[in-house]
């Protein structure tokens, strides 16, 4: 072969001119680089579809608040008003001495049970002894003297009948014998003072209850004019409660304290927290105080184990009706909006329903509900504060989480 002669390349066709004007690119070339694009392009899109393919769908969860529910019960309901009271005794005395004198003896014992009658205190009673004396001899005088004058009259009206003496002499005769029965009489009232100053020497219990502190010890001076007084005795059973209710309920309790049994009344402490005892009304004042608005009211308890202390502040509750067949929930199941007072009530599918209600009295920790629930079903009354209409709870029962 000619070395002036070119190769050629061992294609028939002639290569095609390049675009650019440049040398000519040959078919293969072109396919060297499409095919590396379109092969990249076939795996990214096979790894897309593989990928969305593989992709889980999304999975919908139901949200389940758990609640306490309890249930809507039927029974009677009672009617209470309450107010603030003050324990106070049926009977309280200072005894005090009625005679001047030395305190000689104590024969109680601070906080002692005493019994009307019983001698407490004894004054030195040896001065009005000798008074006692003294006014027994002057009567004893006295009498003597009248005896005297009595037999000179019954002389002298024998000595008139005959006309011996004077009438006058008869007549000043008997005036002495009046005045002698005056004396006699005196004496007798004298002898009764120091007899009655005697016994007020011994200091006794006017009335059976609890005596206090001392407030004198012996040897003490005391006086019939002194303030302060030698003990306190106060009964404990029964005692009274005074406290008040509004005016505006006088007229309710005075309509339902008519009947043959007494309204009852029960005594709690300052928070209501425990029952101390429980009575009976015993009265109403005739007047409202214009000052607070409330009328005052008197109770009685037997207070045998004496939870009752006098001066004692408690809160006094008085149950002037009861509610028959009304249907109760706790309290924590009505909540309240400007719209009214409602309750969660949970149906059968575990869903709860917005039901509004009306209230007819509340009690303690208890509501009695006019409408918008029924018997026995179940409303809730802890986990409030997630809850919306449609809901889906999971429901524990009040007693069964106790």
């Amino acid at each position: 072969m000619d070395a002036n002669v070119t190769a050629r390349p061992p294609f028939d066709k002639p290569l095609a001119s390049a675009p650019d004007g440049g040398e000519p690119r040959s078919g293969w070339g072109r396919w060297q680089v499409v095919l590396p694009v379109c092969l990249a392009a076939a795996i990214v899109g096979t790894l897309a579809y593989q990928s969305l393919k593989a992709k889980p769908k999304p999975v919908v969860v139901v949200r389940t608040v758990p609640v306490v529910t309890a249930l809507v019960r039927k029974g009677d309901m009672p009617v209470n008003l309450s107010g603030l009271g003050t324990v106070v005794p049926t009977d309280a005395v200072t005894v005090h001495t009625r005679v001047d004198g030395q305190l000689m003896t104590v024969n109680f014992r601070e906080g002692q049970t005493v019994h009307q009658g019983e001698l407490l205190m004894q004054v030195d009673p040896r001065p009005f002894q000798v008074q006692l004396l003294q006014a027994e001899g002057q009567m004893a005088k006295d009498q003597a003297a009248l005896k005297n004058a009595r037999m000179d009259l019954a002389r002298y009206t024998t000595l008139v009948k005959q006309g011996i003496i004077p009438q006058q002499q008869m007549d000043t005769q008997v005036s002495t014998v009046d005045q002698a029965e005056a004396a006699v009489k005196s004496d007798l009232g004298g002898v009764e003072s120091a007899k009655l100053n005697l016994t007020y020497s011994r200091i006794t219990a006017p009335l059976t209850g609890t005596a206090g502190l001392r407030l004198v010890d012996p040897g003490n001076m005391v006086h019939a004019a002194d303030t302060t007084g030698l003990v306190v005795i106060t009964p404990l059973s029964p005692i009274n409660v005074m406290f008040t209710i509004p005016a505006d309920n006088i007229q309710h309790v005075l309509a339902n304290s008519k009947g043959v049994k007494a309204l009852a009344v029960d005594a709690y402490d300052r928070d209501f927290a425990k029952k101390l005892a429980s009575g009976v009304l015993l009265a109403v004042d005739n007047q409202v105080d214009p000052t607070t608005g409330t009328v005052r009211l008197k109770a009685q308890f037997a207070n045998k184990d004496s939870a009752l202390f006098p001066n004692q502040f408690v809160n006094a509750k008085l149950q002037t009706d009861i509610l028959h067949d009304a249907l109760i929930v706790p309290a924590a199941a009505v909540q309240r909006s400007p719209r009214g007072n409602f309750v969660y009530v949970v149906k059968a599918d575990n869903t709860v329903e917005l039901r509004p209600v009306e209230i007819l009295i509340t009690e303690a920790d208890t509501i009695a509900l006019k409408s918008g629930v029924a018997e026995s079903e179940r409303v809730v009354i802890d986990g409030l504060d997630k809850l919306s209409p449609g809901t889906l709870v999971a429901p524990t029962d009040a007693k069964s989480k106790k």
